[in-house]
């Protein structure tokens, strides 16, 4: 699998984590440790799409 591939595949799956931290935030507001953990879930996996675009 090449690089491309796999860092838009890691994009997709923040987008998703994303538009549903923002769903989660607005439709269940006593529930903020969920959406920590989504939103925290979707940022390291762009941190991890962000090392692979730059370190390799």
């Amino acid at each position: 699998m090449d690089q491309a591939k796999i860092r838009f595949i890691l994009n997709t799956i923040f987008m998703i984590g994303a538009i549903a931290s923002v769903i989660i935030y607005f439709a269940f507001p006593e529930e903020r440790s969920l959406f920590m953990i989504v939103i925290m879930t979707s940022l390291a996996i762009k941190i991890v799409e962000f090392f692979i675009r730059f370190m390799f």
